[in-house]
């Protein structure tokens, strides 16, 4: 029982939660970015038109953030920059898309948010290709 309420944690652990992390939310992501890069033309027609850059542009952007920047972020790959275009979909989502709507229609885009910035903060982990080029 005092293990479950002591503050302190192991490096292994530590990497391991850090790995389920990136890969939880990792292939969570990408399932919405293979979604919109199977269906594109689909999206497309119908998708928002965010700050004037047009359907087809924005949704090029998304696709690149919820898959292959997902996709980085599975493999711990260039984490720490490829959290970014993901937080920036997550948040026009959440603000744009569900009206800042935390505890309704945008509660997933805002879990999201938590997660990849958490990401952001502490990097990939051990368990990651950018630990294997920092070696």
């Amino acid at each position: 029982m005092s293990k479950f309420l002591s503050t302190k944690y192991s490096t292994a652990a530590f990497d391991a939660a850090t790995l389920l992390l990136r890969v939880i939310s990792g292939v969570l992501m990408m399932n919405h970015g293979y979604g919109k890069l199977i269906h594109f033309a689909e999206y497309k027609e119908k998708f928002m038109n965010f700050m004037g850059m047009g359907q087809t542009f924005s949704l090029i952007l998304v696709v690149f953030a919820e898959f292959f920047c997902a996709l980085f972020v599975i493999l711990g790959l260039f984490t720490r920059f490829a959290v970014i275009p993901i937080i920036i979909g997550m948040c026009v989502a959440l603000f744009k898309a569900h009206n800042g709507d935390f505890f309704g229609d945008g509660e997933v885009a805002a879990l999201y948010i938590g997660a990849f910035i958490t990401l952001l903060f502490i990097g990939p982990g051990r368990i990651s290709v950018d630990r294997m080029f920092g070696k």
